[in-house]
Formats: structure tokens, sequence, C-alpha cells
């Protein structure tokens, strides 16, 4: 079963990412891929922090979302060949603000999802005063 569900996880991962390129076109800089690394760090984070301590989510379900949808939405193969893309046409300050971008934003993103997270736990096991 979970085979099953990180393949249809991972359609729909794909799918997303597909709209999310044709929707945010590059020119020059790839602002698509960026926004969608970002998100993906951001939503695993989610993922794992939150959602996997909510009794409707089983592990089963926590991994194939994590594996099968922010696997196939996120990319690291085309942010690899984009920066050496801006490398080889010699746009050394693209492709640096490119790579410094997606490693310092990746880890800012993820850290954002755990924070959040961690407030939306805390809320849900805060005792609800009327």
């Amino acid at each position: 079963m979970l085979y099953v569900l990180v393949a249809v996880f991972g359609v729909l991962g794909a799918v997303c990412r597909y709209l999310v390129s044709v929707l945010i076109p590059n020119h020059g800089f790839p602002v698509a891929t960026l926004v969608i690394n970002l998100a993906g760090c951001f939503l695993l984070a989610v993922i794992m922090k939150y959602l996997s301590r909510l009794p409707q989510f089983s592990p089963m379900l926590i991994t194939a979302m994590g594996t099968g949808f922010v696997g196939s939405f996120t990319t690291f193969s085309t942010f690899s060949v984009e920066s050496i893309q801006m490398i080889e046409k010699q746009w050394y300050g693209l492709a640096a603000l490119y790579m410094i971008a997606s490693l310092l934003g990746g880890l800012l993103a993820s850290r954002l999802g755990f924070y959040l997270s961690e407030r939306w736990l805390s809320r849900r096991e805060a005792p609800h005063v009327h």
C-alpha cells in the first residue's frame, strides 16, 4: 500500500511542479525552480514536524507525502543544471545569487516550517478556556 500512496503523491507533486513552472516563467533567472524548492523545504518541515504529530496522519501517509509529493515536487537536479548553465554563460553573479538563495533560503524555509509547526502544535495542546 505504501508504494501506491508514494506513487499517487508523486504524481500530484509532479503535476504541481509543472503547474508552478508554467505559472512562473523563467527569464534568465530560474525563479520557478527557486520557488518550488523553497516551498518544498517549508512543506517537508511542516509534514515532518506538524502533520506527523496529528493522529489522523499515519506514518505511511507521512512517508508518502514527504517522499512522494515533496520528492517529486522539488528538484535538486534542475537546480544543479540551471546553476551550471548560468556559470557557462558567465552569469557569475546570478549563479551565485541563485545558489545562495536556494541553499540559505531552503534552510530558512525549513526553519520557518518547524517554527510554525511548533506554534500550531502548542495551540492544539493548550487548554481551551471559554
